[in-house]
């Protein structure tokens, strides 16, 4: 009979699976084409990361796990889901402590979502936020990273 694994390797088999399905899955949502194969992977790593994250990780995990959820509803065309993982994590990013680039990109995955649900005033107002505050973030890398992925989001129409 094979004996469990501790606490803490169980832990650390979390923390390593979050960490992995959180990475496919926004290597998944950064392709500019998927198969419906590698749509329903999306899906699935989204869902496994923010799971791992809700039992070996904190808050802000599992806030940024929302992120990947929102993202992956929003190219999934599933608007109310994407709204609804965006507006959670942007709630938490506004008020907890966390980095400047989290608030950009809660911002800049709510003006997706709202665009996939075709609210052209929430789409704007957040597009704008979100591109105002990636302008902001302090470390020029972490600025360069957000902006590449918002150039991905698409721009309000007139």
């Amino acid at each position: 009979m094979t004996e469990s694994p501790s606490l803490e390797i169980i832990a650390q088999m979390q923390r390593w699976f979050a960490v992995e399905c959180n990475n496919a899955c926004w290597d998944l949502i950064e392709r500019k084409e998927r198969s419906p194969r590698e749509d329903r992977e999306m899906l699935y790593c989204a869902y496994a990361a923010a799971y791992h994250w809700s039992k070996t990780g904190t808050p802000l995990n599992g806030a940024r796990a929302e992120l990947a959820l929102a993202h992956t509803h929003g190219l999934l065309g599933h608007a109310n889901l994407a709204l609804e993982y965006a507006r959670s994590a942007l709630e938490y990013f506004e008020n907890h402590p966390c980095e400047d680039w989290d608030l950009a990109f809660g911002h800049a995955a709510l003006a997706f979502a709202a665009a996939v649900a075709s609210d052209k005033v929430d789409h704007a107002w957040h597009y704008a936020e979100a591109r105002r505050l990636g302008e902001a973030i302090a470390d020029p890398q972490d600025r360069a990273i957000f902006m590449d992925s918002f150039a991905r989001i698409p721009a309000p129409r007139e």
